[in-house]
């Protein structure tokens, strides 16, 4: 029989789950039974991978100390790691005994908390241990206590032997329903290669610098596109460019999308149109693509554009209302 002890706390000298997992430990070695422990604290960086320890395990611990609020964070990436890498098929048929101590208040919603993670990920919880100890002094001199960890030991140890059957869990009915993963199509050999390479810090910052390579890549590709694309519009504009005599107005459209504004410089009889900057207009606006699009092919003025507030615009109203005058795409296509 193969059990394997997962240690979530601190690993400090006071802290009194480590004398309930030793405790135990010896119990079960005594029994024959064959204990890793893996003490998460000193694997931080490989937590992804630990799911595959998994394996060859009959039964498991979880043990951690609650030294504050909850079972902790070493604890909690361990069971989220189980959810995304871990091998579902084995965990059903995993026994799982929790073991919480505290220094604080919580220790049975800590323990309560770490049955129903594994039931929710399939397996099978025990009964476990969990208890309030103010000092480890008083937890290694009482006889009384040490029995109790002894009888959960063998406990743990005949119900793994016998393969004691439970009664259905609601959350696993739950889970069915409502707590379905999405459909994951990795093998179990790619799914262990990728918790390898979670783990790994070196390929996750090479994966990281490679996005924003390519990231800067797309984005220099975009920017290219839209120089090229700098006649959009103006053709349009002159096309349907209607004079008004004696009238002057520098106007700035912003596109959304594009970076450069769209410049109608009006001088009488005369339009310069051109993608670029200036500093100073009489008029500027601001506009999506598709109200520009309906503008230019007659579905909607500019004043109704700004009226109905698909158009943002600051400066002179009144040679705002004369863009539609300089500017008649209603008779485009006439």
């Amino acid at each position: 029989m193969n059990i394997n002890i997962y240690y979530g706390g601190r690993g400090i000298i006071d802290d009194p789950t480590l004398f309930v997992m030793n405790k135990m430990q010896e119990i079960l070695e005594e029994l024959r039974v064959k204990v890793t422990r893996f003490n998460l604290y000193e694997c931080k960086n490989t937590i992804p991978t630990l799911p595959q320890t998994l394996k060859d395990a009959d039964g498991i611990i979880l043990a951690t100390t609650v030294e504050w609020y909850g079972i902790g964070g070493y604890m909690q990436q361990f069971l989220d790691a189980c959810w995304l890498f871990g091998d579902k098929e084995k965990i059903a048929g995993i026994y799982m005994c929790p073991v919480v101590m505290s220094t604080t208040y919580g220790e049975r919603e800590a323990k309560q908390n770490l049955s129903t993670a594994w039931e929710i990920l399939g397996g099978r919880p025990c009964s476990g241990i969990c208890g309030y100890i103010e000092n480890t002094v008083t937890l290694e001199m009482n006889e009384q206590y040490g029995r109790i960890i002894e009888k959960k030991a063998e406990n743990l140890y005949r119900t793994i032997s016998q393969c004691m059957a439970s009664f259905p869990a609601s959350n696993q009915a739950v889970k069915q329903k409502v707590a379905v993963m999405k459909p994951n199509d990795l093998t179990p050999q790619e799914t262990e290669q990728l918790s390898r390479y979670v783990s790994d810090d070196s390929y996750v910052q090479r994966q990281k610098q490679d996005i924003q390579e390519l990231t800067s890549l797309f984005r220099d590709m975009l920017s290219e596109g839209e120089a090229d694309n700098e006649e959009e519009y103006i053709g349009v504009f002159r096309k349907y460019f209607r004079p008004q005599p004696g009238f002057d107005a520098d106007y700035a459209i912003t596109i959304e999308g594009k970076k450069k504004k769209l410049i109608l410089s009006v001088r009488g009889p005369k339009l310069e149109c051109y993608y670029g900057s200036q500093e100073r207009f009489d008029v500027e606006m601001q506009l999506a693509r598709g109200i520009l699009e309906d503008i230019v092919n007659g579905r909607m003025t500019f004043q109704r554009a700004f009226m109905s507030g698909g158009m943002r615009t600051k400066g002179d109203f009144k040679v705002l209302r004369t863009l539609d005058q300089l500017f008649v795409f209603e008779e485009r296509g006439k």
